[in-house]
């Protein structure tokens, strides 16, 4: 049997978003040579994200309040559960977070033109909103984390009830 899960390094963070930078930027240089065309980014990408980001946020809030502000219980196969999904928030939001973002960059040099422009913009708004399911994945995770004895300890003496 393994020992606690540990909390997602910023390490682990920086290298998922910047694997996906280089994923994104690698996209135009790529897709020229295969095809000649780009792929445009839409905004479809940008509303997912976002809209997964309130739904995880959402249960990072609602978490919070329940184990911390309330001291409620939760089962452990419920706790598995949130933190599979905080786990994977983290994942696809630095990677999809830095995809849109290596995307959004590759085109900075076109601003000036129609497509450049509408390329940055769209591909900076999917990164902005990939950074926040990362952001709402890692308060889940946080909020997930049971805390020490030493820590949960209050002016009584007595520790709190464990998460």
């Amino acid at each position: 049997m393994r020992g606690p899960v540990k909390r997602t390094s910023p390490l682990h963070v920086a290298s998922l978003v910047a694997v996906g930078i280089v994923l994104g930027s690698l996209l135009r240089p790529l897709s020229v040579q295969l095809d000649g065309t780009v792929p445009r980014v839409g905004w479809t990408a940008a509303v997912l994200l976002v809209f997964s980001a309130g739904a995880v946020g959402t249960m990072a809030r609602i978490t919070w309040a329940a184990l911390r502000r309330d001291k409620k219980r939760m089962t452990s196969d419920h706790g598995v559960k949130m933190l599979a999904v905080a786990k994977a928030s983290i994942i696809v939001g630095g990677l999809f977070g830095g995809f849109y973002g290596g995307i959004a960059l590759s085109f900075v040099r076109d601003w000036d033109t129609e497509l450049g422009r509408e390329r940055v913009l769209q591909g900076g708004a999917a990164a902005l909103a990939g950074i926040l399911l990362l952001v709402a994945g890692l308060l889940l995770e946080r909020f997930l984390a049971i805390q020490d004895d030493d820590e949960d300890d209050d002016a009584t003496g007595r520790a709190s009830t464990p998460a």
